[in-house]
């Protein structure tokens, strides 16, 4: 990825679903422009999720997943297709790859049915219309095909037309911000830092805080207090990695406001209350209890990883329990999850809203609570209330 590429978690996710040979990944690689997915007349070529982040006109970034065929047979057809089921979780807008000289069967019924289920605007594609001359009239249907190009650009459009507009776009911090306010921002950089840049959420913060027309300080935790006293006036909030809560939480005055990069990329992606509340949990939990700690990327585990090392130690030290701690990366994030007392998981900036909105209301559906890094480590080191502060209804919220 590219400085300047817009990160996964922020693109709208389009699959392709279909059964096999229905001309599916041919249909990807006329709407992309590009040989994306391995194009065969033997039935199941695509063994896996396929994905490409791409600018699309007219839509702009988006993520392309072309996906196994749903009707895929034998014990690793069964695997192909559990991954299929996964990627609903994060599609925006599916387009379902129909062919025109078999019409709709039951694999296609099952997969509106499941589009509809999980409230995901769909598109059928009737592809090979090069080899008939069958007609529709149903808005979220169009006859294309693949191989002669034939209306490749109106389905684009109808992908496009099919963005819901939400008023204003979520903010990380903006919002809460005006103009030439000034927020300290505290970025640890440790072993687990990536080399030569920041990690996300900090840049997708600066970002929002100049977008809003005010001014941010970088310090490191032992900068903190230098930084402070260098300023004219009090800053209008610190904004923390989680990590380093204990330390700052003792330099930043009460009178200033304090959170993390955490708490407002839940906020963000829609789930900091339900991590609130989940937080309450931790008190009820009992020694030999199963705890997923979930992370959206995957990234090479290292000495003091925060997921691996640092929430274990830190939710033993605090409650004084032993406990069975698994862990998930990337997009293995289990379906079952009834077995669990307590998921924490990361601030998702990997993940698009729809991915981790599905996670979160799994957990809820399961009855199993839900938090994340930021509120759990806050809670630890005592300062949950606070670095809720501005968010007053959520602080109400905290025993």
């Amino acid at each position: 990825m590219s400085l300047n590429d817009t990160p996964s978690g922020e693109r709208l996710h389009i699959a392709f679903f279909g059964r096999r040979n229905a001309g599916k990944s041919s249909l990807v690689n006329a709407v992309t422009g590009q040989e994306l997915s391995v194009v065969s007349d033997i039935k199941g070529t695509t063994t896996d999720p396929v994905y490409k982040a791409m600018e699309l006109l007219p839509l702009g970034p988006v993520e392309i997943i072309d996906t196994p065929g749903f009707d895929d047979e034998g014990k690793l057809g069964e695997l192909r297709v559990k991954k299929t089921r996964m990627i609903l979780a994060k599609t925006d807008i599916a387009v379902l790859a129909a062919d025109i000289t078999k019409g709709l069967g039951e694999c296609e019924k099952e997969l509106t049915a499941l589009f509809t289920e999980r409230e995901i605007p769909y598109i059928i594609a009737y592809n090979k219309s090069d080899l008939s001359e069958k007609k529709i009239n149903s808005e979220n249907e169009i006859t294309v095909s693949a191989k002669n190009k034939t209306n490749i650009n109106a389905l684009k459009e109808k992908i496009a037309a099919m963005v819901k507009v939400n008023g204003e776009k979520r903010r990380i911090i903006g919002d809460l911000l005006s103009p030439e306010d000034t927020v300290v921002l505290v970025t640890p950089i440790d072993a687990a830092a990536p080399k030569g840049r920041m990690i996300l959420p900090q840049v997708q913060t600066l970002r929002d805080i100049l977008d809003a027309d005010a001014m941010a300080v970088f310090a490191k935790e032992f900068q903190l207090e230098a930084a402070l006293k260098k300023l004219s006036s009090p800053p209008k909030m610190v904004v923390t990695d989680s990590q380093a809560f204990g330390m700052v939480s003792r330099i930043v005055p009460e009178s200033v406001p304090l959170t993390s990069f955490s708490i407002l990329m839940a906020r963000y992606k829609g789930f900091l209350e339900t991590a609130v509340k989940g937080a309450a949990a931790v008190k009820n939990l009992k020694s030999g209890d199963k705890i997923l700690i979930s992370e959206g990327c995957t990234h090479h585990r290292q000495c003091g990883d925060i997921g691996s090392i640092k929430l274990p130690k830190l939710l033993k030290k605090h409650t004084g329990r032993e406990f069975e701690i698994v862990l998930s990366s990337g997009r293995d994030f289990p379906e079952e999850l009834s077995g669990f007392s307590l998921i924490i998981h990361c601030g998702g900036c990997m993940l698009n809203e729809r991915e981790m909105l599905y996670r979160k209301n799994s957990a809820e559906a399961q009855g199993v609570p839900f938090t994340n890094y930021g509120i759990a480590l806050a809670m630890f080191n005592g300062i949950l209330k606070r670095s809720l502060g501005i968010f007053p209804d959520l602080a109400a919220l905290v025993d």
